[in-house]
C-alpha cells in the first residue's frame, strides 16, 4: 500500500455572515486551522451587499498560501 501526500500550495475560501463581528470571527476561525497546515494569510477581499430588504450581508474572500 503507498500513501502519498499533496502539500497544499494555495487554497480560497469565501465567508458570509449579517454582521462584521461574525464574519471576523468565522474568518479567524479558519485561520487557526488552516495553520495547523502550514497555510497563511496572502490576500482578502470583502463586499456588503444591502438586499431589497434592507438586510445587510457582508461577504469575504481569503487567499491562503503555503509558508515559504
Amino acid at each position: 500500500m503507498n500513501i502519498h501526500f499533496d502539500i497544499i500550495e494555495d487554497k480560497v475560501e469565501f465567508f458570509e455572515a449579517t454582521d462584521l463581528k461574525t464574519l471576523e470571527k468565522k474568518i479567524n476561525d479558519q485561520i487557526e486551522m488552516n495553520k495547523s497546515i502550514l497555510l497563511t494569510v496572502h490576500n482578502v477581499s470583502h463586499q456588503m451587499h444591502v438586499d431589497e430588504n434592507r438586510r445587510i450581508f457582508y461577504t469575504a474572500v481569503v487567499h491562503f498560501k503555503a509558508k515559504k
